[in-house]
C-alpha cells in the first residue's frame, strides 16, 4: 500500500475546499483539483468557506482529520474588520459571544483575540476589499480551539465588527509563513502534527 502524503497550501480567495461538486447550485465554483497535481484520494482536513484564504491542510489519511478538528489544536486568524475595533470589543471576543449556529443559538468558548498594529501585509486581492472612501479597518488575531460554520465571521460581526477580509495564518504550531495565494508545499506528517496532540 502507498504512503499517506501531506500537504499545505494557501487557498486563495474564491475556491471552495473541496475537490468534488456534488451540488448543481455550486457547478460554476473553484475547486482545489487545479491548483496541484495532487494525489488520487486526496482531501481537505477542516474547511476556509469561499471568501476565506490562508492555511489548509490537504491529506490522503482520513483518520488524520479529527486530530486537526479536536479543540487540542489552536487555529489562528487574522481578520481586517469594518471600522476601527475597540478594546471593550476585543475583550468581549475573548470571553465569549452567543452567534448562531444553523438557526440554533450557541456560546463561542473563551478565546485569544488582539488588536494588530501595525496592519499584517498580505497579497493584494485581485477583487478590492474596499477602499479608503468607505471609511476605517483595522486588523486583530482571532484564535479559536473549535471550528463552527463561519464562526469567526459570526463572532466579530456579533461585537459589531463586521469581516472584510480572513486568513488563517496557523494551525497548531504550523504557520502559513511565506507560502503564497494558491501555493502548495508537500510536507511529512510529523510537521502537521506535534507528538503533543
Amino acid at each position: 500500500m502507498n504512503a499517506h502524503r501531506h500537504f499545505l497550501l494557501h487557498k486563495p480567495v474564491g475556491y471552495l475546499s473541496q475537490f468534488v461538486n456534488n451540488q448543481n447550485k455550486r457547478k460554476n465554483k473553484k475547486l482545489l483539483g487545479p491548483l496541484h497535481p495532487f494525489p488520487e484520494g486526496i482531501m481537505a482536513i477542516g474547511r476556509l468557506d469561499e471568501d476565506s484564504e490562508g492555511l489548509l491542510f490537504l491529506t490522503t489519511d482520513g483518520k488524520l482529520s479529527e486530530q486537526v478538528r479536536s479543540r487540542k489544536v489552536e487555529k489562528e486568524y487574522y481578520i481586517q474588520v469594518d471600522g476601527i475595533i475597540t478594546p471593550e470589543a476585543v475583550a468581549e471576543l475573548r470571553l465569549g459571544v452567543a452567534i448562531s449556529i444553523r438557526g440554533k443559538a450557541y456560546q463561542t468558548l473563551p478565546c485569544e483575540a488582539k488588536i494588530l498594529d501595525p496592519a499584517p501585509v498580505f497579497e493584494l486581492r485581485a477583487k478590492k476589499i474596499r477602499d479608503a472612501r468607505h471609511g476605517p479597518t483595522s486588523w486583530l488575531s482571532v484564535t479559536i480551539r473549535e471550528g463552527k460554520f463561519r464562526q469567526v465571521r459570526k463572532m466579530s460581526a456579533a461585537v459589531g465588527f463586521p469581516v472584510l477580509r480572513l486568513v488563517r495564518v496557523r494551525i497548531g504550531e504550523v504557520e502559513l509563513g511565506g507560502l503564497r495565494a494558491g501555493e502548495v508545499l508537500e510536507v511529512e506528517k510529523k510537521l502537521l502534527f506535534s507528538e503533543t496532540v
